[in-house]
């Protein structure tokens, strides 16, 4: 059965959250509810699910401002990086510039760290340790559907900055080369910002991935 995924962009840094489940279910997940959380409810009962898991790729502040409220809002537990929690738990105290928030802090239910098999609203999903563009980054696999949400990671044409704090190049090069090397290049890549490609695609055209081939 396929996913029906809904991309919904967000806030002043157009972000990308997603709402994820079967083709036809009931249930499903909210992946980095960044901003907006009318919108992303909105969206929620417009579609008739139930969310059955909140996924958080990392907690800089344009994807998880609106994690308290549909957490709330919904019920569901919060899946966030283990390194990150603290961040999440004190979101404003992370905001490196004026003119956002105020968003509301949120205590994670679930911390993840990559190596996890998820079973969630139906799905498989194996969490990927992606540390570079943030210390505790993670990506979530969707198991048999070549499907990847990988937040800051990889993006279209382009890599997740890193030079904010905890950023570091290596290491999200690293994290790149596990995804390239151990998923297979039709797989989808739904990141938190831009348009969506595959990491074929990546592979074959984005410059930043050309010392990968080496």
């Amino acid at each position: 059965m396929n996913l029906d995924i809904r991309q919904l962009t967000v806030g002043a840094i157009a972000e990308n959250c997603f709402i994820v489940r079967r083709e036809g279910s009931g249930k499903g997940l909210v992946i980095d509810p960044g901003e907006e959380p009318d919108r992303i409810l909105a969206e929620i009962d417009d579609i008739g699910v139930k969310v059955e898991a909140i996924l958080i790729t990392h907690c800089h502040f344009d994807h998880i401002g609106a994690v308290a409220p549909v957490a709330r809002m919904t019920g569901a537990p919060v899946y966030c990086p283990k390194i990150e929690v603290p961040v999440l738990a004190d979101i404003m105290s992370f905001v490196p510039m004026d003119g956002f928030g105020p968003y509301e802090s949120y205590d994670a239910d679930v911390a993840v760290e990559g190596g996890e098999s998820l079973e969630l609203a139906g799905l498989a999903l194996d969490v990927i340790f992606t540390p570079g563009h943030s210390p505790g980054h993670v990506t979530y696999s969707v198991r048999d559907h070549d499907t990847i949400f990988s937040g800051d990671v990889l993006f279209q044409g382009s890599v997740g900055r890193v030079d904010l704090p905890g950023g570091n190049g290596p290491a999200l090069m690293r994290s790149i080369r596990t995804l390239v090397e151990s998923l297979p290049p039709e797989t989808g890549v739904y990141p938190g910002h831009m348009g969506v490609t595959t990491l074929g695609a990546e592979q074959a055209t984005n410059p930043f991935l050309a010392e990968l081939s080496g």
